[in-house]
């Protein structure tokens, strides 16, 4: 499947709701939760039984990402979102098979293992596009399509949650709500196939990447082998790791932070924080993502993680005694979180070139699979062990807390190490840069 290129005076504001069609569908991931209590209980499981398939879809994403994105490169994001359709929508069809048969062992090779490698094509398949036709300003290109899969649970969760009430929480209902889950995305996908384009390279075509191979341009086998790629593993993945260290228990942190004080959280309440921490998420994706084209990615990375161990100071000091504050710094650090995400490829594009800036990208988000596994195991094994010991309230959280402060500092002395890619590591001129391709093209 050939790249589909833009005809003459194709306006490139048309990519990003191509790119928003695909992240708003696997941004469903975000809304696993709603499916883990039906699971539990039509099935028998244990609460740990039932995270196993959205954990192994963030750990595939991560992995088909990395091993997928030099394919990404290579094949074009017509390709790429055609391949995320197939596998993520497949997903849940063995999901609700897996579902009516009552075997659990299919909807975790459904939603997590197939649907997770459509989560790693789909969100990596428009990246490389987005920048190639938004070269002015490619913090806000990306931003405005990861600003989707941080969004994708807003419409996802209620969605997820009418369905079941309609029809049922037993295993027919739930397999029911997974067919039309995979149905109903495979329609909203193909509209995104059908619409991305490619930008044309001829001289004066609207909107075309001008500017996409001017400066330095460095490869993915290249890439990995500078101490900039991996500097930049580590801010991305102590970024994500302490944004995530709230998101997977935002609700009961919220409630065992004011559970013996006399304005207590509801059910009602925390289920409302949970959605307000979802619109800081996507709001910081494109807000944070669109500042960085102004002030720049390095900067914009020292607010993150400077300004994010200063919230999580503030909630580890005062977050039990003010209400406010406690929601307040937890949005701010949300918002960061989903910023990281969107400005990382810009990033990336600063410092190797647009040349295979999708490949560098799919490598680099298996940060985010370590962080998937690093934040909740800290937040939660250390709450289990000051529970154990006695302890209760905002006191299960405070050494999480400081973790996460010393994460961010790691993260931020990273960021400050990050200098410009040495010369011997570039593609020296296009001729040189189509013969490397076609090497690797050979070998793979």
């Amino acid at each position: 499947m050939s790249p589909p290129v833009a005809p003459p005076g194709w306006s490139r504001w048309l990519v990003p709701p191509a790119a928003l069609s695909v992240h708003l569908s696997i941004g469903q991931a975000y809304a696993w939760s709603v499916f883990k209590p039906p699971l539990e209980s039509a099935l028998g499981l244990s609460g740990t039984q039932s995270a196993l398939p959205f954990q192994l879809g963030i750990v595939m994403l991560g992995l088909s990402a990395a091993f997928g994105g030099t394919l990404v490169e290579r094949n074009g994001p017509r390709w790429a979102m055609t391949v995320a359709l197939i596998c993520f929508s497949s997903g849940f069809l063995l999901s609700a098979l897996g579902a009516s048969l009552e075997q659990y062992w299919l909807i975790v090779l459904g939603y997590g293992f197939v649907g997770g490698i459509g989560l790693g094509i789909g969100y990596i398949s428009p990246v490389s596009t987005l920048i190639k036709w938004f070269p002015d300003r490619p913090g806000m290109a990306t931003g405005i399509a990861i600003m989707g899969f941080g969004g994708g649970a807003l419409i996802a969760s209620p969605w997820s949650a009418q369905m079941l009430e309609s029809f049922g929480g037993d295993s027919t209902g739930i397999a029911l709500a997974f067919l039309v889950h995979g149905l109903s995305y495979a329609v909203f996908m193909l509209l995104g196939v059908l619409l991305v384009r490619v930008p044309r390279h001829a001289p004066g075509a609207e909107g075309t990447a001008r500017q996409a191979h001017t400066g330095p341009q460095v490869s993915a086998k290249q890439a990995i082998r500078t101490p900039q790629f991996w500097l930049l593993w580590l801010v991305l993945c102590m970024n994500v790791t302490a944004g995530i260290g709230i998101l997977e228990k935002a609700a009961p942190m919220i409630t065992d932070f004011f559970a013996d004080t006399s304005t207590p959280v509801s059910v009602t309440a925390a289920a409302g924080f949970v959605a307000l921490l979802s619109a800081a998420n996507m709001a910081g994706r494109i807000g944070w993502s669109s500042t960085s084209d102004l002030i720049g990615r390095k900067n914009i990375y020292r607010v993150y993680l400077g300004v994010g161990a200063l919230m999580y100071a503030l909630i580890a000091l005062f977050g039990d005694s003010a209400k406010p504050l406690f929601i307040l710094c937890a949005l701010v650090i949300l918002s960061f979180y989903g910023g990281g995400f969107a400005t990382i490829p810009a990033y990336l594009k600063d410092l190797f070139g647009t040349y295979q800036v999708g490949a560098i990208h799919g490598r680099l988000l298996t940060a985010w699979s370590t962080a998937g596994v690093l934040g909740p195991l800290i937040v939660n094994w250390i709450a289990d062990r000051q529970e154990e010991a006695g302890r209760h309230g905002a006191s299960l959280y405070g050494l999480s807390f400081v973790i996460m402060i010393g994460l961010l500092v790691v993260g931020f002395v990273a960021n400050e190490l990050v200098r410009p890619v040495d010369p011997r590591h570039h593609v020296p001129a296009p001729k040189e840069a189509a013969r490397v391709e076609r090497q690797q093209s050979e070998s793979a």
